[in-house]
């Protein structure tokens, strides 16, 4: 498979995301989200978007298998994006499910949104007791 990055957003549900972050986890990836962080604030009946964003190789660990990075929006009430290293036959395995129009809808939206950390940091503001960074 070639470094090209697809121009395309993948829709997935809670179940999904987790398993692509526990796959990360597995592979030692750096840009992830701990896996229980994201069990503790995530929606559960939310649908969660991967837009990927740029190619990353890790040339002190040639055994690890190119990798993308990923835009990642998700729903918690409101949407947040962070960052999630997805492997690209992994993604490839996402089916296709959103119109252009969606598409375009979500990586305008993504543009707009707060990022984890200025989510996790205005959440603690409000509820200290139950934030914790990831």
């Amino acid at each position: 498979m070639g470094s090209a990055l697809p121009r395309t957003v993948r829709a997935v549900d809670t179940s999904q995301l987790l398993d692509l972050a526990q796959e990360a986890a597995r592979h030692g990836f750096s840009q992830r989200l701990p896996v229980a962080w994201l069990q503790a604030h995530l929606a559960a009946e939310a649908t969660h978007y991967l837009f990927p964003t740029l190619v990353q190789r890790l040339t002190h660990r040639p055994e690890v298998p190119l990798q993308w990075r990923q835009l990642l929006t998700v729903c918690t009430g409101e949407q947040i994006w962070g960052l999630l290293d997805v492997l690209p036959e992994t993604f490839d395995k996402i089916p296709e499910t959103l119109d252009a129009a969606s598409k375009k809808d979500i990586t305008n939206c993504i543009e707009h949104v707060v990022t984890v950390r200025e989510w996790v940091e205005r959440m603690a503001d409000g509820q200290p007791e139950e934030m914790t960074s990831p």
